[in-house]
């Protein structure tokens, strides 16, 4: 396949997936349960926390999630009682456990009272050409409060080699703003062509296959590559084709 054809091929694809119909099963149906900006910004960052392994789990434990928030996650996050916050103890997905959902509450609330939020913070420490440092920084400022070790894990450093699939997700929902209806572009300085591709197990078996990804291990180095690869395909917004590479992956086992 020529550069013209496998372009063609996937921008076909980003059309087919990159539509309302996709959101259904998918966990960016969860801050589309929401209109505030920072209940969107908060409930796609807990849902993007927790979204690997089975699509249906995750999706069931970010609706979870919700709920024990009462369904008004900026209000819990900047309100919350030490009693709320009990009730966040019988939460668990995978090894994300009501002690992790805990510290992310404070964490959370540290970012909006100390830091003008989560937009402000991954646009302050943005590079001209990647995010990867600015996730870096994201980590070391949200875990700034008392928190457990173990919490750290569940926040990905690409200063550390780490693909960082889950926060690149994220990124791409808020910073993406092609008027399709799925992504969101409610963070208006951060360009969509220094986004990265939310790398993972389907998006990077199919970019192998593409001739788009050399790198066996899908860490912060293949990322890169694979960044490359889709910047050239198109400069100004490489990470439309996550929906195509995940689509095929997906839903066409390609």
């Amino acid at each position: 396949m020529t550069n013209s054809e496998l372009k063609s091929f996937l921008d076909e694809k980003v059309v087919l997936y990159n539509n309302p119909n996709f959101i259904e099963s998918d966990p960016i149906q969860i801050p589309h349960l929401f209109s505030l900006k920072e209940d969107i910004e908060i409930a796609g960052f807990l849902s993007a926390t927790i979204a690997w392994g089975n699509r249906t789990m995750i999706i069931k434990n970010s609706h979870r999630m919700m709920e024990l928030m009462g369904n008004a996650p900026y209000d819990f996050v900047m309100s919350h009682s030490e009693e709320n916050l009990k009730q966040l103890e019988s939460f668990v997905h995978r090894t994300f456990n009501g002690q992790d959902f805990t510290s992310f509450i404070r964490g959370l609330q540290h970012i909006y009272k100390n830091h003008n939020g989560l937009e402000d913070v991954f646009t302050k420490y943005q590079e001209a050409d990647s995010m990867q440092k600015s996730i870096s920084e994201f980590k070391k400022t949200f875990f700034e409060i008392p928190h457990q070790q173990r919490t750290q894990k569940h926040i990905s450093d690409p200063m550390s080699g780490s693909a960082a699939k889950r926060i690149n997700m994220m990124l791409r929902w808020f910073c993406r703003n092609d008027n399709r209806g799925v992504d969101f572009g409610i963070w208006k300085n951060i360009s969509p062509a220094i986004l990265s591709c939310p790398l993972d197990v389907h998006s990077g078996n199919v970019a192998r296959k593409l001739g788009l990804l050399t790198r066996k291990q899908n860490d912060g180095k293949a990322v890169n590559e694979l960044d490359l690869k889709l910047r050239q395909l198109d400069p100004n917004d490489p990470v439309k084709y996550d929906f195509a590479l995940f689509g095929l992956g997906v839903f066409e086992r390609f």
